[in-house]
């Protein structure tokens, strides 16, 4: 029977869902109902238009593809093979294993990692498994890798965090835009077409990145400053504003507050001292500068290639002074905002995933907000858990004593994506007892105690929140293997097996729960159904009632702050945690391609992507390539302070001399986390996964020489 809200049912023909990869959650129809699932785009969703990157075309392969994970698998010792069991001595065994952990160590012994590319009921019920059945204070997720600094900034700045707060299309209406550390060519495809519709207008197009990505290339004006150094960068174009009077006084004046604080921190970054710092031509900061203030329309985003650093929150800050001295934030088609990357990194990160956090975007050491919540869920808010470790924090202590000893690990791929991976993989190998959950047998399930085969996205229904603040409905389009089974239904067998209250599977009855949860928190979601999200194509947040059309567009009267007007911070640059030296003379950055998705779980095992780019490459100038002696296609060997990584060689001109760039999706000998540097920001513990210093050199293939490798087959699992 055709539901209205869930679609017409898995299997019995097409239903409009959203890409399973990143944070635009392009619209798509699946028609399960032949085989192979035919997948198109919808043509009417605001953020793809019907268009799709070459992951969102080949979404559906993953669907019936011969490596899924069909059984739970466990391990007899750790010196023994994975082997198929049943679901009752899996959950079994995960439960005993947490019980005893907690009798034996106390309730912080068990923690949980979890995923931005979990849907919203996911993300919520696990926080509430971690605080309200195991009252573990160690919960954290792998958004702390990706949007933590930028959410600091702009919650200091601004008293919220929301990606962009305004629509995607909006940047179609714009007539100057700024990316900083961002790549959307390759990343996120379908959003240049608004990028391109503004500059068919006349826009100018200035793009912050030390690579000639393919968005550089078509920018107006390429800045490219030594890694580390964006802060700087944002100071000297705020003290470019200033001096040549730029800025807009009236909105200073009556929208901000903190302004001299800002204009006496600047007055050292002039355009000469920040080309000495960054390597950018004292002419282009001038430049860059005048293109954004002679503009009636100008916006300015950042990304990761800005925040992944010790001071990422700090750099995010400095880019929020410089929109903020020009009047952007709440002006049409201009501000400022963030491109968050994972699929639910936004919506990830407000319901309880974080070490820190509630639903609704609440702080866990707030009185009134562990009230709320705990009165949702039906316990004394004494019972909520302290906030817990960041992720880092808490995966550099596993096993060791005071640390988790017990950790279950959803939706994500921690022994490929977390910095310093070596360290990690040592220290998950020293636990007591690893869970995972996941549809593919990752680098992260392969060490496993207990492997539990999940859902996929096409098999479930649940919320997203894209890049905007945009809610949306994922709908169920094809009926999952029967050995497999949601989280949701993970979690409501465990707190049964651990004799802890009942938790709902249902994720609409969970959403209604998330809704009471959320009224009055800054990610008010309370307004939010399942049938407006169908009518109305999406709502954004906050959305405090059912009458309330919704907020696409945030700051045009005021900022949710005390009084109402946005702040200033003086911000200092610092630079990278580490820099060349002799031993290790160069700068790594890291990050993705255009045909892989984050730990390449997913993408490397699609054939067309995985042929396209099979293996890790290093990306060098050719300038470093005649210096050590490599053509294209040679392997050398990548070493930092933490460890040796194997890559062939893609020679670029568009690279900084001094720079080397290799891209994260890759497991094995190419897995470029055992090289980066887990440094943490101080404000949102980020790691510096953007800088490090780094040696290169020729390697010859041989013994002892193993290239990057993609999954091995999976079919002794299920023999």
């Amino acid at each position: 029977m055709h539901d209205s809200v869930t679609g017409p049912g898995p299997g019995t023909g097409p239903v409009r869902t959203h890409c399973p990869y990143c944070s635009l959650q392009c619209g798509i129809t699946l028609d399960a109902s032949v085989r192979p699932v035919i997948l198109d785009a919808q043509s009417d969703f605001p953020t793809n238009l019907g268009g799709l990157c070459a992951k969102g075309w080949t979404a559906a392969e993953l669907l019936d593809h011969p490596q899924r994970l069909t059984a739970p698998l466990v391990r007899d010792s750790r010196d023994e093979p994975l082997r198929p069991a049943s679901w009752d001595e899996a959950l079994d065994r995960v439960a005993t294993a947490i019980r005893g952990a907690q009798d034996r160590y106390g309730r912080d012994a068990v923690g949980l990692f979890g995923g931005g590319g979990l849907t919203n009921e996911k993300a919520y019920q696990f926080g509430k498994f971690a605080r309200a059945t195991l009252r573990t204070a160690m919960i954290d997720y792998n958004g702390r890798f990706c949007m933590s600094s930028a959410a600091n900034a702009a919650t200091r700045a601004f008293g919220i965090d929301r990606g962009l707060p305004f629509p995607l299309a909006d940047i179609a209406g714009t007539d100057a835009l700024m990316l900083v550390g961002s790549n959307p060519a390759d990343t996120m495809p379908p959003a240049m077409q608004f990028i391109d519709a503004a500059r068919a207008r006349g826009a100018r197009l200035i793009v912050v990145d030390p690579r000639t990505t393919r968005t550089a290339a078509g920018a107006n004006l390429h800045l490219q400053p030594v890694p580390g150094t964006d802060l700087a960068l944002a100071n000297g174009l705020l003290n470019v504003a200033i001096r040549e009077r730029l800025i807009d006084v009236d909105y200073i004046a009556e929208r901000t507050t903190g302004f001299d604080g800002v204009r006496r921190a600047v007055r050292q970054y002039w355009p000469d001292r920040v080309e000495r710092i960054s390597g950018v031509p004292e002419a282009d900061l001038v430049r860059a500068a005048h293109i954004l203030s002679a503009a009636d329309h100008a916006v300015i985003l950042t990304a990761r290639g800005a925040e992944q650093h010790r001071s990422g929150s700090d750099t995010a800050l400095g880019f929020i002074n410089l929109a903020l001295a020009l009047g952007l934030p709440g002006r049409p088609f201009s501000g400022y905002g963030t491109v968050t990357g994972q699929g639910n990194g936004q919506g990830g990160r407000e319901h309880g995933q974080k070490a820190d956090q509630l639903p609704g975007y609440r702080r866990l050491d707030d009185p009134v907000a562990r009230a709320h919540v705990a009165a949702v869920w039906g316990i004394p808010p004494s019972e909520l858990p302290a906030p817990g470790l960041s992720a880092y924090e808490m995966l550099d202590g596993l096993g060791t004593e005071g640390g988790v000893r017990v950790l279950w690990v959803a939706g994500s791929n921690i022994a490929v994506s977390a910095p310093r991976a070596g360290h990690i993989a040592d220290r998950m190998r020293s636990l007591d007892f690893l869970a995972v959950s996941d549809f593919f047998l990752s680098e992260t399930a392969r060490m496993a105690d207990v492997v539990l085969p999940s859902t996929q996205w096409a098999e479930e229904t649940g919320t997203m929140t894209n890049l905007e603040g945009r809610v949306i409905l994922r709908r169920a389009a094809v009926a999952p293997p029967a050995g497999s089974r949601s989280d949701l239904w993970v979690m409501r067998e465990l707190a049964a097996r651990l004799g802890r209250p009942a938790l709902s599977d249902d994720p609409q009855e969970i959403f209604e729960e998330l809704r009471r949860a959320s009224a009055g928190g800054k990610a008010d979601y309370s307004g939010i159904t399942y049938e407006r999200i169908v009518a109305e194509n999406g709502l954004f947040w906050p959305c405090p009632s059912t009458r309330h059309p919704g907020t696409p567009r945030l700051f045009t009267q005021d900022f949710p702050t005390r009084g109402r007007q946005a702040r200033f911070h003086p911000v200092e640059h610092v630079g990278a945690a580490e820099t060349p030296d002799a031993e290790y003379p160069y700068y790594l950055t890291t990050g993705r391609l255009l045909r892989q998705y984050q730990s390449g779980a997913q993408t490397r095992r699609v054939a067309s992507l995985s042929e396209a780019e099979p293996d890790a490459a290093v990306e060098i100038h050719p300038t470093l390539a005649r210096r050590i002696g490599v053509r294209a296609g040679d392997l050398v060997s990548l070493r930092t302070r933490r460890g040796r990584a194997v890559m062939r060689v893609r020679i670029a001109d568009g690279i900084r001399p001094d720079t080397v760039f290799a891209p994260f999706h890759y497991g094995g000998s190419g897995a470029v986390n055992l090289l980066t540097n887990p440094a943490l920001d101080p404000y949102s513990r980020m790691p510096e996964f953007k800088a490090c210093a780094v040696s290169v050199d020729a390697v010859v293939d041989g013994p002892g020489v193993i290239p990057p490798e993609s999954p091995p087959p999976q079919k002794d699992l299920h023999e």
